[in-house]
C-alpha cells in the first residue's frame, strides 16, 4: 500500500515586526534562516540514507526532499550574493 503524495510545505520566511529590540534584529534573522536550511538539508540527507537502508522510504520523498534542500540552498546563496553586492556598494559611498 503506497502512502498519498504530501505537498511541499513553504519555506517560512522570518516576520519582521518593524522594530528591532537593539541590536541582533539581522543577527537573529541570518540565524533562524541558517538553521532552516541545515533542517532541511539534513532531513534530505536522513530521507537518502533511509531509502539507501531499505527502511520504509519511498523515492518521491527523497527526491522531494533533495530538491527542497537544494532549492532552499540556491535560494540562500543568490541572497548571500546581493547583500555582500549591497555592502559593496555602500562601501563605495564617499562620506
Amino acid at each position: 500500500m503506497t502512502t498519498p503524495i504530501s505537498g511541499i510545505s513553504p519555506i517560512s520566511m522570518p516576520v519582521s515586526s518593524g522594530t528591532t529590540s537593539g541590536s541582533g534584529g539581522f543577527q537573529s534573522v541570518l540565524e533562524s534562516t541558517i538553521n532552516n536550511l541545515q533542517s532541511l538539508q539534513t532531513d534530505a540527507a536522513a530521507a537518502t540514507q533511509k531509502f539507501m537502508n531499505g527502511d520504509n522510504e519511498e523515492l518521491h520523498n527523497v527526491a522531494l526532499a533533495d530538491q527542497q534542500a537544494e532549492l532552499a540552498f540556491e535560494l540562500g546563496l543568490q541572497v548571500r550574493n546581493k547583500v555582500v553586492s549591497a555592502y559593496q556598494e555602500v562601501m563605495k559611498m564617499q562620506l
